[in-house]
């Protein structure tokens, strides 16, 4: 009997040990890789894990099933080039100073668009100020080597990723689109073409491999920045099939778009050339996971997925729907500022957990030199705060946010700036100085303007704002003295009427069974502006 006792009472202590091993979180990383991935134009609910029931994207899943998804994630800018120098700089865009895609125009050379609108478009800052010490640059100060491909749009030769701290740049400069589309010939002084009809983000991909096999044994910074899901959209014969079979179970609506403020907005998830332009952006990050484990880094490896803005909603390719959020790319609302934001930290516990704290781009920069144990530098990611202590199950100090966007965007927008602050969301509007007021826990579509019943909180919020921007140096809109009321109602109206014509029929088109664009299906969805 004693001795079964003791025979009980040594199991029993080698399960508890067990046990308590199998508790005990990873230890930390000492310099750990990181892949930061970046979707441009990738909407909010644009992925299987954000809520779409259309759209596939399995690998990108598997990132947020292992790591934490911020369901309050925000991108910097409503268009690209702020929010992608947010990334690199930790700062707001009214702080660096690029608060427009770079080439759209300002001041008055906005006037030959035409839109006879009521303010001209604040000037901005056309690249990055060399004398700021970005992410890589950071990155490398300690030891990091650094890898850049796809995108970059945030200057002219001069300002290329190299400029900036990155070791290799494959595939970046000036371009915010992909010149010769998804498939080789490609188009890009940097990028070389391999193979006739290459796919782009498959490529990119590929690069991106290479450098991590070649870099595994030194911490190293792979930012993959793919020109996906921005237009021209395109996709394969194969993908657009099994999409357009999936919409047509899913049910096809008779009408595919509704009045929006300046132009239509598209009503649901219905496009299945988006949708194989999105599938195959996943299987290209599938490619580069499967590289991580494969090279045994998958342990030691931060990955970081988001998009650089809100889908396109209204514009463009009129590619997507971002319900529950209102509006896309371009616009003030939610929809076109938040977007997935997804962290998995390998050796932490928050496996598939959404954090509701309100988190921006510019927190990436001093996040990630946390987790790999670098100091901070303020005094240049002036508007970013580690989310750490969220990633380890703490919360954050209440903060505000602000956006700074003075310009009309291609898509709709108009030129605004904003805070949030708490549940609490103002939009000032430069056009006439009105404020509008949203509490973002209740009326997430931001149905519900309560400016007028919260005098007092929107004053409050208003001076706030402004007086942020007064201490950044911001720049404004102005006033157009040849601004014609009737002129822009006109020019309003008539696009409205020939896009809305354009693109129903061309949804239509796309998803009927004998749809044939061209030969090849490279190029297929053609645009109007």
């Amino acid at each position: 009997m004693e001795r079964y006792i003791n025979k009980s009472i040594i199991l029993l202590s080698t399960l508890l040990m067990w046990s308590c091993q199998l508790q005990k979180p990873q230890k930390e990383i000492s310099k750990p890789n990181i892949l930061f991935i970046l979707a441009d134009d990738l909407g909010y609910s644009d992925l299987s894990c954000m809520g779409s029931d259309y759209y596939e994207t399995p690998n990108i899943d598997g990132i947020a099933n292992q790591g934490m998804v911020f369901t309050n994630g925000y991108a910097g800018c409503q268009v690209c080039s702020p929010s992608r120098a947010t990334i690199m700089t930790g700062q707001f865009t009214a702080r660096h100073g690029i608060t427009d895609w770079i080439g759209s125009p300002e001041g008055e050379k906005w006037r030959k668009k035409k839109r006879f609108t009521k303010v001209l478009p604040a000037y901005y800052k056309h690249h990055m100020d060399t004398s700021t010490v970005t992410l890589p640059m950071a990155l490398k100060e300690g030891g990091y080597t650094t890898f850049f491909a796809g995108k970059w749009h945030l200057g002219e030769k001069g300002f290329y990723p190299d400029d900036f701290g990155f070791d290799i740049n494959i595939g970046g400069y000036h371009s915010g689109s992909p010149r010769g589309g998804y498939f080789a010939p490609f188009n890009n002084p940097n990028l070389k073409n391999k193979e006739k009809g290459e796919n782009l983000s498959m490529r990119l991909a590929k690069e991106t491999i290479q450098f991590i096999e070649s870099s595994k044994d030194k911490p190293f910074l792979a930012y993959l920045s793919f020109y996906a899901v921005h237009g021209p959209i395109q996709t394969s014969k194969e993908r657009w099939e099994k999409y357009r079979r999936k919409a047509e179970e899913q049910g096809i609506d008779t009408t595919g778009f509704e009045e929006g403020d300046l132009l239509p907005m598209r009503k649901h998830q219905d496009n299945p050339v988006y949708a194989g332009l999105i599938e195959q952006m996943d299987d290209a990050v599938g490619m580069v996971l499967d590289a991580l484990k494969q090279n045994g880094l998958d342990k030691n490896t931060i990955v970081v997925f988001t998009s650089d803005n809100g889908g396109v909603v209204s514009g463009d390719n009129y590619s997507t729907n971002c319900l529950p959020l209102k509006g896309g790319k371009g616009y003030q609302w939610e929809g076109g500022i938040r977007v997935p934001y997804i962290v998995n930290v390998p050796w932490m516990k928050s496996k598939g957990e959404k954090s509701e704290t309100p988190v921006a781009g510019s927190d990436f920069y001093p996040t990630l030199l946390d987790l790999a144990g670098l100091p901070l530098k303020p005094e240049n990611h002036a508007d970013g705060q580690s989310i750490l202590p969220v990633l380890k199950g703490k919360k954050l100090k209440e903060r505000p946010l602000y956006w700074h966007y003075p310009h009309y965007g291609n898509q709709g927008g108009r030129p605004v700036s904003i805070v949030r602050q708490g549940d609490w969301k103002l939009i000032h509007f430069w056009e006439d100085g009105h404020d509008e007021l949203y509490n973002l826990s209740v009326d997430i579509h931001e149905d519900h303007d309560l400016s007028s019943q919260e005098e007092k909180r929107t004053k409050a919020l208003s001076n706030q704002l402004l007086t942020w921007l007064k201490s950044v140096g911001a720049n404004y809109p102005t006033s157009d003295p040849k601004y014609d009321a009737k002129k822009e109602a006109k020019v309003i109206a008539k696009k409205k009427e020939r896009v809305f014509k354009h693109h129903e029929k061309l949804r239509l088109e796309m998803l009927k069974a004998d749809w044939q664009p061209n030969d090849d299906w490279w190029g297929s969805v053609p645009t109007v502006d």
